[in-house]
């Protein structure tokens, strides 16, 4: 069982040695030429910012340099389990372009990712590589013992440096084994910890400060409060729809089918009435429960999908709405639910406050976020503050990481945009 589990062993860390070589070697010859496009294209596009032309290119271009940081992170975690946090700030939607330009040079985790650039090219490349340079060196030693030094011989000066060993015959070379070995040794004992090495320098330089971190957990800290708050708003309201609306009807029926059993043989004209007012206390009790679980969870939301929801919301909308879904998929249920609510406030505060005569939702997912946008040609002035509906939908996002943003000047229109990082499935 011992030499089993020895030779087990002995398999998997030649599998990792040899694992991280190639990991390593992909990664210094891929990234190499990325971070050096990446940071010419980087430096150019702010230094052009002041004729005016930076201001269209940098966002584009920070934008890559943060997708090239964002793969560093996931090959981290993939590969050797380091995990890296973020702290970035959310971005104006719809914003122009001076806006959102400065928006990102004002986010330190933008020049976090712009530091990773120089660091990848040149401490981040050797650390990357050393695990394959030290694979491929100990081949080379063993290559020069058979016969590989009659190449080098052969060539002007006939001696060849391997390490430390001048290597011309066939003597010397075989005196390149025992290095070669030495080399394969290390390679074996220290190769997977050196790539593991590689990508905590990365998150030396990409991870947030404590200061950030702590301002993110203390949102995350207060976002989770809100829904707790949210949730048990929302348990009371169902409590009292119940037993003010169902419930209600649910007894004065039962009281109304008691005096039927009483009044059936003595006034049948009378218990035929009351089972008519029985009849119509059920109807009016069930469409009620319907309304009530329309508003916890929407069946077309749980069988269709949050765009025909949003489509079947909308008809049933006072005001004209126009529809846009471009959805190639389903987020999970809680962000799904958590959007149509968001949506329905909205359009509720539209149809109530705008003076809107015309309202258009647009549904899309790109980037890893699930955006919706409303937009109406009403007479403006919405704001986001301390008993607003839209205070509300916020504190709904936030408990997704989600963000709200409202433009909306006097005089109109107003344009809603909600924002939730969600993958679609």
């Amino acid at each position: 069982m011992n030499t089993h589990s020895r030779s087990d062993e002995v398999r998997a860390r030649t599998r990792a040695m040899v694992l991280a070589a190639v990991r390593g070697l992909a990664l210094a010859v891929a990234m190499l030429p990325v971070s050096i496009l990446c940071l010419v294209l980087t430096l150019l596009s702010i230094g052009l910012i002041p004729i005016g032309v930076g201001l269209v290119t940098t966002p584009a271009v920070l934008a890559a340099v943060r997708a090239f940081a964002d793969a560093r992170r996931r090959l981290a975690a993939d590969w050797c389990g380091v995990r890296i946090e973020t702290a970035y700030r959310p971005l104006p939607e719809g914003a122009n372009p001076w806006t959102r330009t400065f928006a990102l040079l004002r986010d330190r985790q933008t020049w976090r990712d712009v530091l990773l650039l120089p660091v990848d090219m040149t401490a981040g490349f050797f650390t990357a590589l050393l695990p394959a340079v030290l694979v491929l060196y100990a081949v080379e030693g063993f290559a020069l013992a058979l016969g590989l030094w009659r190449a080098y011989a052969e060539s002007p000066g006939g001696t060849y440096w391997y390490a430390f060993l001048p290597v011309s015959g066939p003597f010397s070379a075989l005196g390149a084994v025992p290095l070669a070995c030495g080399f394969l040794f290390l390679g074996y004992r220290y190769g997977p910890h050196l790539l593991t090495a590689h990508f905590r320098l990365t998150r030396a330089v990409l991870s947030p400060s404590q200061e950030e971190l702590a301002e993110r957990v203390r949102v995350l800290t207060e976002t989770r409060r809100d829904a707790v708050d949210a949730s048990a708003a929302e348990l009371r309201r169902i409590e009292r729809d119940l037993h003010d609306g169902a419930q209600a009807r649910l007894v004065a029926m039962g009281m109304d089918l008691g005096t039927v059993e009483v009044l059936i043989d003595k006034d049948p004209e009378r218990a035929r009435a009351l089972l008519a007012q029985a009849r119509q206390s059920s109807a009016e009790a069930l469409s009620e429960l319907r309304d009530l679980v329309r508003g916890i969870h929407p069946p077309v939301l749980a069988e269709r999908g949050l765009g025909d929801a949003v489509r079947a919301l909308a008809l049933r909308l006072p005001v004209a709405t126009e529809v846009s879904v471009d959805l190639a998929g389903r987020p999970e249920a809680p962000v799904e639910s958590a959007a149509y609510f968001a949506v329905s406030e909205v359009l509720t505060n539209a149809v109530k406050h705008s003076g809107a005569d015309r309202i258009w939702v647009d549904l899309h997912h790109a980037d890893g976020m699930l955006r919706a946008t409303v937009t109406d040609n009403g007479r403006g002035g919405a704001t986001v503050g301390t008993g607003s509906g839209l205070a509300g939908v916020e504190r709904r996002l936030g408990t997704f990481d989600g963000v709200l943003a409202v433009s909306s000047p006097a005089g109109g229109p107003t344009l809603v945009t909600l924002e939730i990082p969600c993958a679609l499935s």
